[in-house]
């Protein structure tokens, strides 16, 4: 089942490697055998655009999708889930854990939790576990680096998971389709997409961050093209922090 996808989707989104590894994920996931677990761990860096990836197949495969807070409570997920599902929570924990498991159920869609490092306190893992024990339905957890050591320490979570997969840092390919996306109109001399690489680690999110820079320059400028001795003068975002001012 798909869903209509807003115009804040682009399709330069769909190619870019993780929106794809994350899409695979969920259906091998989705298409398992009945007698293999079903859930799975999407996970790596900070800024490698899980997210997007997310919001992409959410939209893509019709799979529900929250996107977790630091202060989430059991009740504030759960009425969250619900809430993307379009239902109306009932008062209880338990109430509520049912009609999330019955419409997963039923309609056979994923869940994906995004930021699911915060399910680590008060248990709340347990109760997606809880879950997908009563719905056999897909479930993803999508998070940081460390999240899959972090479920390995929960027997009964890490015996429900099918596969872990990293996200994978962006290459040169996928600064040409952000650029395309990003920076409309604007012609890049050889080289400069390796610059904005390289300054980024790889990581999309300083990619974007990058080619705006180099946006508002050549606006700036009145240019069409940049070139390396524009690039040059950019001082693109690292992610390193400013030193103190006044050190030697």
């Amino acid at each position: 089942m798909k869903m209509d996808r807003p115009n804040a989707f682009n399709q330069s989104v769909a190619p870019l490697r993780n929106v794809m590894l994350l899409n695979a994920l969920i259906s091998r996931v989705n298409d398992r055998d009945p007698d293999l677990p079903g859930m799975a761990c999407f996970y790596g860096p900070s800024g490698y655009g899980k997210t997007v990836a997310a919001t992409w197949n959410a939209n893509e495969t019709g799979a529900y999708w929250v996107e977790m807070r630091e202060s989430w409570t059991r009740k504030t997920l759960f009425t969250a889930i619900l809430r993307n599902m379009g239902i109306e929570a009932r008062r209880t924990i338990p109430e509520m854990s049912e009609q999330i498991s019955r419409q997963l159920a039923v309609t056979g869609r994923p869940l994906l939790i995004d930021e699911a490092d915060y399910l680590m306190k008060n248990k709340m893992i347990e109760l997606v576990r809880e879950l997908y024990e009563d719905s056999k339905s897909a479930i993803i957890l999508i998070g940081e680096e460390r999240l899959p050591q972090n479920l390995t320490r929960l027997e009964r979570v890490h015996n429900r998971m099918l596969e872990w997969v990293a996200a994978q840092p962006a290459d040169l390919r996928e600064v040409g389709l952000l650029a395309q996306r990003k920076c409309p109109g604007l012609e890049f001399e050889e080289g400069v997409f390796e610059m904005i690489l390289d300054a980024s680690g790889g990581r999309a999110r300083r990619i974007v961050t990058d080619l705006d820079q180099v946006r508002v320059d050549a606006d700036t400028r009145g240019a069409d093209r940049v070139t390396l001795k524009d690039a040059e003068r950019i001082r693109f975002y690292t992610g390193d922090a400013p030193a103190p001012r006044g050190a030697q």
